[in-house]
């Protein structure tokens, strides 16, 4: 059958021949074995319901067996045959250019060079899924390869729940994901209801279809490691970043030290997937031992050269080892997935990775006693370093929150903060999001080199522009992100689709992409899809991360991010998604995102106008209620440019007054 034939069949009538188990794959952890006996036959019969019952006395045992080893039914029988990426638009077979869109990015998501699980559909973060199984995928292709432009797609964690009559200008699919009860939002919650197949963990770009691979993070770990180096008043160069993890997003840390042009050490404890990053260049050297690695850092900063460094081991050895050798780390940050603690997104020390991940699976309490005390040592390790004068920020990936429920010793002296920051609250809050810049992104849909080249002279023409006009205020923001800009194609960022990022805010973002727009329209360049990071001015609320820098006792509200996705929906989003869990852990954030088809008509010109203002500008207007004084100014100057905006403003209360 031809790749369009397979897509067209959806879950195939034919049973397929069932698939071996490959090691060559990085796989996901086994997850922990939570369901009763009646729960057990409940996922079964769930896992069923997508098949004929012809097959059923051939797929129970298979899937049983899958539910009792890996703690997840996957269906592996059905994964396909043809290679997964992104392919040109125009390979796709549909009705509708907009599902044929996003057609491309879902196998994106999953393409073996940007996908951390491919064969569990986990895009990155250990658990963050594009689809629970095989059949969702299969069945979702052949709805988005039969739908017209009156019909909206509805997706409920990974289910397509089917194809609903709508209208051109309604979104094309909508994407909810996790989007439990309230009280069912424990880490435990999820290990039950998405081994039962009812939910997913979406994490932000992953369930929404809109990740480019590690091009997104690297842009946005530059930007927050040259801007923690201005807050400490160094450059870059010859001073020491430490962190740690390299799978999935945390991999593109290594890669934005050396465009930020420090020395960064980042500590793996999975050899598979640090070997994986040396093969792709992102990092320039691997280390198993110490002391070499001791005595590599010492000839780094001797040397002042630009060098990123793997140390294959746990990150707190790495901690512990440069105070005991005096070597000054300048700035200190973590990237596990920590949002996941007990499920392969932190590792314990003093235990091999083979051995721990045995342990999760069959000693899972164990498991999580050995997390916590190693959290607790990692937390000793740095605050020995910060007192000698590392600036250390928390990246947003739960250390601190899951250090706390460990009892390390990372609370301030009120007792209710920590005594480190989030990188938002210091440095991505007000230096970008407040004054609404946020990760705007873009792929060229012909899947042509060229025409990304083409994007990003584009785009930096675009941004030059507009510098000229800038207030003082954002000048250091357009700088960078023309900077980023020029740089891109010579620090090889593409892994799988043909995509760009950068940092801009609604005056930028709907300037570019009108000036896609006219490009496509002139036939200069193909179909362009628009979307950004949940991780952005207005996508998400998260108390610890995005929202970290809200000081009006909002931040644990979720208000934000439910209207920008219904705002997004009818502004002209192509397609929406909303999703319970992100990168801090399940029951922490809401976040949404869309995605935007570009393809050179008026209409697009006009939904791309109205929704990129409202995107971004209702992130701005909560901040300015919440009384930042960059978001003011920004909410002020949004006003000046659209008299059809008018936001409630703060007044001031004089603290002398108060006290």
């Amino acid at each position: 059958m031809t790749f369009k034939e397979q897509i067209l069949q959806g879950i195939p009538d034919n049973l397929p021949e069932a698939k071996p188990f490959d090691p060559s794959i990085n796989h996901a952890p086994n997850r922990k074995a939570i369901l009763s006996s009646e729960e057990t036959k409940l996922a079964l019969r769930n896992a069923l319901r997508y098949f004929d019952k012809k097959h059923h006395k051939t797929l129970l045992p298979e899937f049983k067996a899958e539910l009792d080893t890996y703690g997840r039914i996957y269906m592996y029988r059905f994964r396909p045959e043809y290679k997964m990426y992104a392919r040109p638009i125009s390979e796709y077979p549909a009705q509708s250019k907009q599902a044929a869109a996003i057609m491309l990015m879902i196998q994106n998501n999953l393409d073996y060079a940007v996908a951390q699980h491919p064969h569990e559909l986990i895009t990155y973060g250990g658990n963050g899924g594009v689809f629970s199984n095989w059949a969702q995928y299969c069945l979702t292709m052949k709805y988005l390869a039969e739908m017209n432009d009156e019909q909206t797609l509805v997706m409920y964690s990974g289910h397509p729940m089917g194809l609903f009559p709508s209208h051109k200008e309604a979104p094309r699919v909508v994407v909810t994901n996790g989007m439990m009860i309230p009280n069912y939002s424990k880490p435990d919650d999820w290990e039950k209801f998405n081994a039962l197949g009812v939910t997913q963990y979406g994490q932000m770009t992953a369930g929404s279809y809109m990740y480019i691979g590690p091009q997104g993070i690297v842009h946005g770990t530059t930007i927050t490691v040259l801007n923690g180096f201005r807050k400490i008043k160094k450059e870059p160069k010859g001073h020491l970043f430490v962190t740690s993890g390299l799978g999935g997003m945390s991999g593109a840390q290594p890669k934005a030290g050396n465009i930020a042009g420090c020395i960064t050490v980042c500590a793996e404890v999975n050899p598979k997937i640090t070997q994986v990053r040396l093969d792709q260049g992102w990092i320039d050297e691997k280390i198993t031992d110490l002391n070499e690695l001791v005595s590599r850092v010492n000839k780094a900063k001797a040397e002042k050269e630009t060098i990123s460094i793997a140390y294959l081991g746990n990150i707190v050895e790495v901690w512990e080892k440069f105070d005991e050798a005096n070597i000054h780390i300048d700035l200190g940050s973590d990237q596990t997935s920590l949002h996941n603690p007990w499920a392969g997104g932190y590792y314990p020390v003093g235990i091999t990775f083979d051995e721990a991940n045995i342990m999760m699976a069959n000693q899972p309490e164990l498991f999580k006693e050995k997390v916590q005390n190693t959290l607790r040592r990692h937390a000793n390790a740095i605050n020995k370093h910060t007192a000698k004068g590392t600036y250390f920020f928390d990246y947003g990936n739960a250390f601190l929150l899951e250090a706390s429920r460990a009892g390390a010793d990372i609370m301030a002296k009120n007792g209710i903060d920590f005594k480190y920051p989030s990188y938002v609250q210091d440095i991505m809050g007000p230096m970008c999001f407040d004054y609404g810049f946020g990760p705007f992104r873009w792929v060229c849909a012909s899947g042509n080199p060229e025409d990304l080249a083409k994007t990003d002279a584009i785009a930096c023409q675009v941004l030059e522009d507009i510098k000229q006009h800038s207030p003082e205020q954002i000048q250091q923001q357009m700088s960078d992100n023309i900077q980023w800009i020029k740089g891109a194609q010579q620090n090889k960022l593409v892994v799988g689709s043909q995509a760009r990022i950068l940092y801009a805010d609604a005056e930028g973002r709907m300037k570019i992409a009108e000036a896609f727009n006219q490009a496509i329209a002139k036939g200069e360049i193909d179909t362009v899809i628009l979307g950004r990071d949940h991780h952005d001015v207005s996508g998400t609320d998260s108390p610890y991360r995005e929202t970290s820098n809200i000081y009006d006792g909002s931040r644990f509200t979720a208000d934000m991010a439910i209207q920008n996705v219904i705002g997004d929906s009818f502004r002209g989003a192509t397609w929406v998604s909303i999703h319970n869990g992100g990168g801090v852990g399940w029951g922490e954030v809401i976040n949404g995102g869309f995605g935007m088809v570009l393809d050179g008509t008026k209409e697009a010109s006009k939904r791309l106008k109205q929704m990129l203002f409202w995107d971004v500008n209702n992130g701005i207007s909560r901040r300015s209620w919440a009384r930042n004084d960059e978001a003011i100014f920004a909410i002020k100057r949004a006003m000046e440019s659209e008299p059809n905006l008018k936001i409630t403003l703060p007044n001031l209360v004089d603290d002398a007054l108060l006290n």
